[in-house]
Parts: C-alpha cells; structure tokens; sequence
C-alpha cells in the first residue's frame, strides 16, 4: 500500500507521464524510452489500486508478446514504496484469476486477449493492455503509447465489475469512454 508521502509523489508523476508534451526528436532509444514511461504508467495505476483484499506483494502477470513491457521486469525501475513481483504467464491459463492481482496483455490477437479478460471478469484482477484502442471488452485501462508520452483510457465499466477500486485522481486523467 502506498504511503500518504509516496501518493504526493506518485500522482504527480503518473500525471507527467498521462501528459508529457512532444519535443524529443526520434532516436534508437524510442523502445526503451517508451517502455520506461509504460513501467512508470502501470506502476502509477497499480499503485493507485486497492483489492478488496490488500496484497502485501502485487502479484503482475504479463501475458503475450508486449512491445513495451521490458521496464516492468527492471526491478530498478519500480517504486521502492510498491512491491511488486512481475512474472510472464501464458495467456490461455486458466488459474490467472487466482495467480495474479493485475495482468498487462499486449501482443495478442483480439480473440485471445478477449478469452484471457473473460477468464478475470468479476474477479479483483486489474487489466492493463497494450494495444487496445477501443478500450470496451474487458480491458480496465487500455494505454496510448506515443513516442513521448504514454495516456491510457479507462473502461468504467470494467472497473465496476473487478471489485477494485481506483483513485478517482487517476481516473479523471484518463480519455473517458463510454460503457458498452
């Protein structure tokens, strides 16, 4: 959980991230850099989450072929004030429900990222995916990764029916779209 100190810094910092502005040139790094601004925008989301039953240790599950999830393994890179423990899952297992407290999916074609949301519907598993742009079936938050920055929207809908609850800060920074 994180502390009221760690929440001053965090929000702001998921903000910067949600809102960074265009000015860099493209470079060779544009991977890495864009994968250190999705690690810090799942971080941010996950640290902003509660279960109904608080893990001690966020259990993060990656699944498929992401492009941009190489900083989620940086142990470096994560919060001090978070823990979590990031491991690859295959998409088609049945226990992810059970096994993680949040899953990041990208690279999946659209019927299997689909079979893995239904698998966590109604179960406390927050869902963040890549490659999402419709942001409706299942996906909580779907992220828009720019060469300089990293937004997401945010399924309502979704989040209703996990049982977690998002800060509301974290919310209004996303592209609201509507229910299903």
């Amino acid at each position: 959980m994180i502390g009221r100190r760690a929440w001053r810094f965090w929000l702001p910092a998921l903000l910067a991230v949600a809102h960074a502005t265009a000015g860099a040139a493209p470079s060779s790094t544009d991977t890495a850099t864009r994968s250190a601004l999705v690690g810090q925008a799942v971080m941010g989301i996950l640290g902003y989450t509660r279960w109904p039953v608080q893990p001690d240790v966020i259990r993060l599950c990656v699944a498929g072929q992401p492009a941009y999830d190489s900083a989620l393994f940086d142990d470096q890179a994560r919060p001090p004030a978070l823990a979590v423990q990031v491991r690859r899952a295959v998409a088609d297992d049945p226990a992810l429900a059970q096994e993680c407290d949040a899953v990041y999916l990208g690279g999946l074609k659209p019927g299997a990222r689909r079979q893995v949301l239904r698998r966590i519907v109604g179960h406390p598993v927050v869902s963040i995916v890549e490659d999402d742009a419709e942001c409706a079936v299942g996906s909580m938050f779907c992220l828009d990764v720019q060469p300089d920055r990293v937004g997401f929207q945010v399924n309502l809908d979704s989040v209703a029916r996990s049982g977690v609850r998002i800060h509301p800060s974290v919310l209004q920074l996303s592209r609201r779209r509507p229910s299903p």
